[in-house]
């Protein structure tokens, strides 16, 4: 398997992150040696807290269900008793004007519903990721999607609400960055001055190989730009 503790040693170091990327990866069956989730968090993204904390552990469908809208990205069916949950709480957003309802059929989702989904830190995957997730500061993350264009990679525009369709971005388009929303800056901490990458386990390692490329280009354009500004600002 990839040395994904390299990679995720590398992004932290490179990109000055403060908090660990996460490994995303959905399964048929519960891989072995990795322990169930229990308990009861309000939302998909909520894994995303555990796991950027250092906890590797895989959920099942039923974990899901608290969120309506992250079920509905993550191709999890509500049970008959809840699934007016999902029109119910798509009202309210409509309601108060955070969304269009036209918007909804537009969301990315999952093709298919899977009976386990691990979360890790990145460096702790005890399997391949099907996506990877990494949060920071703008000019950190535009190094990341810079490298990923230097690796020809595709990327998709810039997504908004729901931050949970990132995923299924990704997994279709290969990079999906994703200025986040409320709920999941409540419920994973990312603070208003971060937004996400998300990307494909398969061309992530290609992309941290260019990382260190981009980084050095950058410091060179900044004495450039910088030396421009010097030279030619008048006022």
């Amino acid at each position: 398997m990839t040395d994904y503790a390299q990679i995720e040693d590398r992004l932290m170091t490179t990109l000055g992150l403060e908090r660990r990327p996460i490994a995303v990866a959905f399964c048929d069956t519960p891989p072995s040696g990795v322990r169930k989730f229990t308990g009861s968090q309000p939302s998909g993204c909520s894994f995303w807290r555990l796991a950027a904390g250092g906890d590797a552990f895989y959920t099942e469908p039923s974990d899901h269900l608290n969120c309506p809208v992250g079920s509905y990205t993550h191709n999890i069916a509500l049970p008959p008793e809840r699934e007016q949950e999902l029109p119910q709480v798509l009202s309210l957003m409509s309601d108060i004007g955070y969304i269009r309802m036209a918007e909804v059929g537009g969301i990315p989702r999952l093709s298919k519903t899977s009976s386990a989904i691990v979360y890790a830190p990145l460096g702790q995957s005890p399997v391949d990721p099907d996506v990877v997730l990494v949060s920071g500061r703008p000019g950190r993350m535009m190094l990341l999607q810079e490298a990923a264009t230097r690796a020809a990679t595709s990327v998709t525009s810039m997504l908004g609400r729901p931050t949970c369709m990132a995923i299924p971005a990704a997994m279709s388009g290969s990079v999906a960055p994703s200025l986040g929303c409320v709920g999941n800056r409540i419920y994973t901490g990312v603070s208003d001055d971060e937004f996400y990458v998300a990307i494909a386990g398969q061309p992530l390692p290609g992309i941290v190989e260019q990382l260190s490329t981009i980084v050095s280009a950058n410091a060179a354009l900044t004495d450039y730009h910088m030396a421009r500004r010097a030279t030619l600002a008048t006022a």
